[in-house]
C-alpha cells in the first residue's frame, strides 16, 4: 500500500500543536482508528528523532494499526528545531513529557496512555514514571540509561579489544565523567560504532536507514531544515544536557517503578550496558521492572529490535 494510501486509511493523522514547558511545539499523531491505546515515543540522542518522527507519517502501518502513535521531535531538533541553550536541563524536557502526557489525555480521554523511550529518552520514561505514575498505564523501553553511559568498563574494555589505535585510546583515556569535552563524546561513539557492534551488530538484521531517510525526505509534514535537523543535531546542539547525563545515575528510580516497564536491551549494547540492566532488574525484586536480551542487537533498534519492540506493545495493551 501506499504512503497515501495509508494516511488517508488512518482515522487520525495530523500534526498537532501544542505548549510544552512553555515552547510551542509540533507532535504528529497517527492511528487506524481513535479507540487504540496511545503510545507516545520519546527519542533518543539527545536531539535524534528515529526511527519515529513527526516526519514518519504514513511510514509505520504496522505500528499506527494497531496504536496510535504520538511523535514527538523534542525540542532543538527535527520539527522543533531551536537553540538548545545552558538555560534548558532535564528536568525541562521531564516538564515538556509530562505536559504532552496531560495534553494526550485531554483529547484521548478513554484511551490508556504508553510510553516508548529509545536511549536519551529511557531518561525522560524513568523520570516521568517516578514522578508521575498516574499519568501513563506503562512503558517499553530499548537501550535504558541507568548510570555512568560512555565513561565505564565496559566502554573501555570493549574499545580496548576492538583494536581502536592507540593514539585515539589515549585521547579516551585522558577524558572522565567530570572532565569531558563534547568531542570525546564524538570520538568515543565515532569509534564504538566503527571497532565495535556496540551500536549495530554486524550479525545482525540492520534497521532500513535507507527508507527512514527517504520517507522523511519526502515527508508531507517535513522541510528539507526539519530534515537537516533530525540528522546532524545531536551532540552539536545539547552539550548542556550531556553534562547532566553523564553524571546522571537511575538506579533507585527504576527499582522503584510502580507501573509495567518493560527494558529490551541488545546483546552487544555497552553505550548502555545491558550489564547493568540485567544487574538492576535482577536485584530489584519489583514485578513491574523486566527485561529482556535481544540477540545480535546493538544500542540502535535493528530489525529484530523492531519486531520485538511491537510484539511487547502487544502484550502489553492487550485488553
Amino acid at each position: 500500500m501506499k504512503r497515501k494510501e495509508i494516511i488517508a486509511g488512518n482515522e487520525i493523522s495530523a500534526v498537532y500543536e501544542f505548549v510544552l514547558g512553555g515552547h510551542p511545539q509540533k507532535v504528529m499523531i497517527e492511528g487506524k482508528e481513535k479507540s487504540l491505546p496511545v503510545v507516545l515515543t520519546l527519542h533518543g540522542g539527545p536531539g535524534l528523532p528515529i526511527p519515529f518522527s513527526a516526519g514518519c507519517r504514513g511510514m509505520f502501518p504496522a505500528f499506527t494499526d494497531h496504536f496510535l502513535m504520538v511523535c514527538w521531535d523534542q525540542l532543538g531538533c527535527g520539527i522543533n528545531d531551536r537553540e538548545i541553550d545552558d538555560s534548558f536541563s532535564i528536568a525541562s524536557f521531564v516538564r515538556m513529557t509530562i505536559d504532552l502526557i496531560r495534553e494526550l489525555k485531554q483529547i484521548f480521554r478513554d484511551n490508556k496512555i504508553y510510553l516508548f523511550a529509545t536511549s536519551w529518552g529511557s531518561i525522560l520514561s524513568a523520570k516521568v514514571v517516578e514522578q508521575c505514575p498516574e499519568l501513563v498505564d506503562g512503558a517499553v523501553v530499548i537501550g535504558q540509561i541507568v548510570k555512568k553511559i560512555f565513561f565505564n568498563d565496559e566502554v573501555m574494555e570493549g574499545l580496548s579489544r576492538a583494536g581502536v589505535p592507540e593514539s585515539k585510546l589515549a585521547v579516551i583515556r585522558s577524558a572522565d565523567a567530570e572532565h569531558f569535552s563534547p568531542k570525546d563524546l564524538q570520538l568515543i561513539a565515532s569509534c564504538l560504532r566503527k571497532y565495535t557492534d556496540a551500536y549495530q551488530n554486524r550479525n545482525g538484521r540492520q534497521p532500513a536507514m535507507g527508507n527512514i531517510v527517504r520517507g522523511l525526505l519526502t515527508s508531507p509534514d517535513y522541510s528539507f531544515r526539519d530534515f537537516k535537523a533530525v540528522m546532524w543535531n545531536g551532540y552539536r546542539k545539547n552539550n548542556s544536557l550531556w553534562k547532566e547525563i553523564i553524571g546522571l545515575d537511575l538506579s533507585e528510580a527504576l527499582r522503584e517503578v510502580k507501573v509495567p516497564y518493560l527494558i529490551l536491551q541488545g546483546d552487544t549494547d555497552i553505550v548502555t550496558p545491558t550489564k547493568y540492566v540485567k544487574e538492576l532488574a535482577e536485584a530489584a525484586d519489583n514485578s513491574c521492572l523486566k527485561y529482556r536480551v535481544v540477540a545480535q542487537t546493538g544500542h540502535l533498534p535493528g530489525a529484530a529490535m523492531m519486531e520485538e519492540l511491537h510484539r511487547e506493545l502487544l502484550k502489553l495493551t492487550a485488553p
